[in-house]
């Protein structure tokens, strides 16, 4: 059982260092598959950089307006994971609208430098983002940022799961379906925070912040399989994104 749990731990922390800059010192063991094992993890990991997120706008707003303390919870979740979904994004955007082909598509994503259909999505994915969590009170805000980055988190192991890599090659390392013991783990997680949101701020909010994820991550995801026959690392960055997006819109709406 302490070994069981020792792995585990590592997991989280391999999941950690992939996908935060946070300064996590363990001396972890690393290989592929315990990289690929660690993917159960990422909702979890959400619902850390959401939490800090969350901690920056409550008390950014005890002495800031709505909007600049959105702007600097939103900032310090882009901080917290160096800008590392949203690069996906901003790649994805470049390939998926700026490639007129499969393969010019996947060539377009593989340079690192960001296009004008990048930076346009950037910018409004950041100003949405910001101005949909001003529009909640400090309170919904907070729960509403954990969640958000829980279930944005969520659907990228969901694509993961279900969905073809469009690559040969190209990636640190493959990436295979999740076994069904990670997908619980990881949608265990989900459901957690969907029941910190039944409690919070009502069923509704709760039902209405997981249509919305679900409706945004699964278009991005659709339209990847039109383009591309599958996904990839940009991909997951951009489906992230949009399930982040789709769970404040929704909230938002609601409440």
């Amino acid at each position: 059982m302490r070994e069981d749990l020792k792995l585990e731990l590592q997991l989280f922390g391999l999941a950690l260092q992939f996908m935060t800059r946070l300064p996590i010192r363990w001396d972890l063991p690393y290989s592929d598959d315990l990289a690929l094992r660690a993917a159960k993890y990422y909702p979890l990991v959400g619902a850390v950089v959401g939490g800090l997120g969350a901690l920056v706008y409550v008390l950014a707003s005890i002495g800031l307006s709505s909007l600049p303390a959105a702007l600097l919870a939103v900032a310090t979740t882009v901080i917290l994971t160096g800008a590392f979904h949203e690069d996906g994004l901003a790649d994805a955007a470049d390939g998926l609208v700026g490639g007129a082909s499969r393969d010019r598509a996947l060539e377009i994503m593989r340079d690192s430098r960001v296009g004008s259909y990048g930076a346009l999505a950037l910018v409004l994915m950041i100003g949405l983002k910001v101005s949909l969590l001003a529009e909640l009170s400090v309170w919904q805000g907070a729960m509403a940022l954990i969640a958000t980055h829980v279930l944005g988190r969520m659907a990228a192991v969901h694509v993961i799961a279900t969905t073809r890599y469009a690559r040969s090659s190209g990636m640190k390392f493959a990436i295979p379906r999740m076994t069904r013991d990670g997908y619980r783990v990881a949608l265990a997680t989900s459901v957690l925070a969907l029941i910190l949101l039944v409690v919070s701020l009502g069923l509704g909010a709760a039902l209405a912040a997981f249509s919305g994820a679900v409706l945004l991550a699964q278009g991005m995801r659709y339209y990847a399989l039109q383009k591309l026959g599958g996904y990839t690392g940009d991909i997951l960055g951009a489906v992230e994104q949009m399930g982040e997006l789709g769970v404040l819109l929704a909230v938002a709406l609601w409440l």
